[in-house]
């Protein structure tokens, strides 16, 4: 067994306590008046940005621009190019929940930027940044249909026309319409398909199938994959499932409102008995990838369910805590269960081995390139399940990263038992209720980053870093434009539930945000999520509140006892060629800042903080957007760049944060609202 020396130092520690002392003061948060009125305030310990190539995921036509499911996108990488918070003022902000009985999971995004979230055992779109979380739209299978089913909505995701596509507890998977043209939210959902999936598949298979629909996604021809399965199959009990996919044709003519015979266009391919998908389906330009508990497919539609590959892989089978562990629960999946993960060339998973191994397999053969262990050289008394997908991130230059994260001892042991229905998605079946009640301390430790490298013999893998002091359940982010991972731990010694932030590159913690050390403030064992504003990183809470970290990157120089609603503040990347063909002249400099302020003076200045710009000030120019939807040329005596301080530099270094300070009239050129007294500037500097 390999063992590789930990990352962590006293100075890393040092670093995070004194990051999170100037920032926060053990969970506080700085006033921003007071930053204005005094220059002997003290400054903000905002992160220097990092920034890394946008991931390498090619669009689905069929699927929604935006972060359109749990796990972002079709690759299911878990990483996003949205901006996520830098330590600048950093706030947590909270919805609370008085409709739902948890705070909103599973969080996914249309393309108008509505939140799409589970409610009440259906699906709805609320505002998740007001004071009490409030719905604009839902549909209800209770309500709405009859009742006898919910939504399963971890395997959810919006298509192109922002329809809500969805499997059912009942084994039907529904398209939901949720928006008018203009993008208004409609307050009942639509249902626009139902299919009974599981007797469509039965038909097709000429046999009872013993297994539950699970997961669905549209490959790139819109084809409807499924998979039959659970969180835990077991190959002993002989479960029949499939997988499969109903044809295009058949859904755009059922959406259009015509007759269609299912019989001609549900295809399937039976599973050994035993055999079943533990996980959500990946799919690409190759085809959709399905990791059941023995194999992974790439699989694609040819008038039948056409087998491109079928690898199988090693596993020790379900994972439960023993006698003397410090642990009660267990994993959640009885193969692999990290979902597969893919890049242009590559599907990543882990197998569920006594050692747990990353595996590496070629996209187009299905051959095993590269492995290695991972999340081996914990301490004593502690098993390795790695549940949670992985994050991964393909540079575009030929290095792959994988972040992978233990979970073991969250799940229920009680999975175990013959006549538990491990499809059942629901906290009582899946959680350990120790880790619900007493939290990380009864989960096991471990993150580690692999890189795996393609050379010019073929490709390696290797070791990065490695956390063995970390035990997080939160489903980990990367954010591409900050170059930061994200997560939501608890602080073993204090108890203390805390946002954290770590360097990609490193590993080490570069900034936590207490929360709360009461046990209900754990996540719930479900996912953060990277919200489309680029200033708020969302997790549920067992405490009906979701919470939101944020950045007050904005302030009113001259009303500093006002603090800018930071819902009304969003930060973007701008393309350059976006920029240039909007308007502006260079290289785009920054990030795009979008501000709404409300009850205005005539002349307002807006103070914008940004981080990771350099040259000489004389150089750079601010262009705003004018309501004809170009870029226009701030004029100089209406903006200038300052130091927090209020100096003037003549250079500016990427790890100082500077202030844009920018003159708008309510009604001028740069006004984008037509409301009296509110104004809505969208500016970016250019060099």
């Amino acid at each position: 067994m390999k063992k590789r020396k930990k990352i962590y130092s006293v100075f890393s520690f040092l670093l995070a306590g004194t990051l999170c002392l100037s920032m926060a003061a053990c969970g506080g948060t700085p006033t921003p008046a007071e930053d204005e009125t005094t220059s002997s305030a003290p400054l903000s310990g905002a992160l220097p940005v990092k920034a890394l190539q946008p991931k390498h995921v090619d669009e689905n036509p069929y699927m929604a621009k935006s972060d359109a499911n749990i796990h972002h996108d079709g690759y299911n990488t878990d990483s996003t190019d949205e901006i996520l918070p830098l330590g600048i003022y950093p706030e947590i902000n909270v919805s609370f929940e008085t409709t739902n009985p948890n705070a909103s999971p599973a969080i996914y995004f249309d393309n108008y930027g509505h939140a799409v979230v589970p409610l009440l055992g259906g699906i709805a779109i609320r505002d998740l940044n007001a004071t009490e979380t409030k719905t604009l739209g839902y549909f209800s299978p209770m309500q709405h249909d009859g009742g006898g089913y919910v939504i399963q909505s971890s395997y959810t995701f919006l298509d192109s026309k922002n329809r809500v596509v969805c499997p059912t507890s009942n084994n039907h998977v529904l398209i939901l319409r949720t928006t008018e043209e203009d993008g208004s939210v409609i307050p009942e959902f639509e249902k626009v398909l139902d299919i009974d999936i599981k007797a469509a598949a039965e038909t097709a298979l000429g046999k009872e199938l013993t297994q539950n629909l699970l997961s669905v996604v549209f490959d790139y021809d819109g084809n409807l994959w499924f998979a039959t399965g659970g969180f835990r199959i077991y190959p002993q009990r002989q479960q029949q499932g499939v997988i499969g996919y109903i044809a295009r044709s058949a859904i755009d003519a059922i959406l259009n409102g015509e007759q269609t015979d299912l019989s001609k266009a549900v295809f399937v391919h039976e599973l050994t008995p035993g055999e079943g998908a533990e996980n959500g389906i990946a799919a690409s330009k190759d085809g959709a990838v399905v990791l059941t508990n023995q194999n992974c497919y790439l699989l694609r539609a040819e008038e039948g369910v056409d087998v491109v590959w079928c690898t199988p892989y090693e596993s020790a089978g379900a994972k439960v805590s023993g006698e003397g562990d410090k642990t009660t629960g267990g994993g959640l999946a009885w193969g692999g269960g990290c979902s597969p993960t893919l890049t242009p060339n590559l599907v990543l998973f882990t197998d569920n081995q006594d050692t747990v191994n990353l595996l590496a397999l070629d996209m187009k053969t299905g051959e095993v390139v590269a492995s290695t262990p991972v999340l081996d050289d914990l301490p004593e008394g502690y098993q390795v399940a790695v549940e949670n997908s992985a994050i991964v991130y393909d540079d575009g230059e030929g290095t792959v990263s994988t972040i992978v994260c233990n979970w073991f001892g969250a799940g229920n042991a009680g999975l175990a038992d013959p006549n538990n229905d491990s499809s059942i998605q629901s906290y009582a079946n899946i959680y350990d209720t120790n880790w619900l009640t007493k939290g990380n301390s009864m989960i096991a430790p471990g993150v580690e980053r692999v890189d795996t490298v393609k050379t010019d013999s073929g490709y390696e893998m290797k070791s990065i870093w490695s956390r063995n002091d970390l035990s997080d359940t939160s489903i980990l982010k990367l954010s591409t434009a900050t170059g930061y991972i994200y997560g939501y731990v608890q602080d073993l010694e204090s108890g203390m539930w805390q946002y954290i932030i770590l360097d990609f590159a490193t590993g080490e913690t570069v900034l936590t945000m207490d929360v709360s050390n009461k046990y209900g403030y754990n996540n719930m064992a479900i996912g953060m999520y990277a919200g489309n504003s680029g200033n708020a990183l969302y997790c549920p809470t067992g405490y009906l509140e979701l919470l939101r970290l944020q950045d007050r990157f904005v302030y009113l120089p001259e009303m500093p006892y006002r603090k800018v609603d930071l819902d009304q503040a969003m930060r973007n990347v701008l393309s350059q060629e976006k920029f240039a063909a909007d308007g502006g002249l260079g290289d785009v400099e920054g990030w795009l800042n979008t501000i709404t302020i409300e009850n205005v003076h005539p002349n307002t200045t807006v103070a914008i903080r940004m981080k990771g710009i350099s040259g000489e000030t004389g150089s750079l120019k601010l262009y705003a957007y004018g309501t004809d939807g170009t870029l226009k040329e701030v004029p100089a005596e209406k903006w200038h760049i300052q130091t927090e301080d209020g100096e003037t530099p003549d250079t500016l270094s990427e790890d100082v944060l500077y202030e844009v300070h920018m003159i708008v009239e309510d009604g001028g050129d740069f006004d984008l609202s037509e409301t009296e007294k509110e104004i809505k500037i969208s500016a970016v500097l250019g060099a």
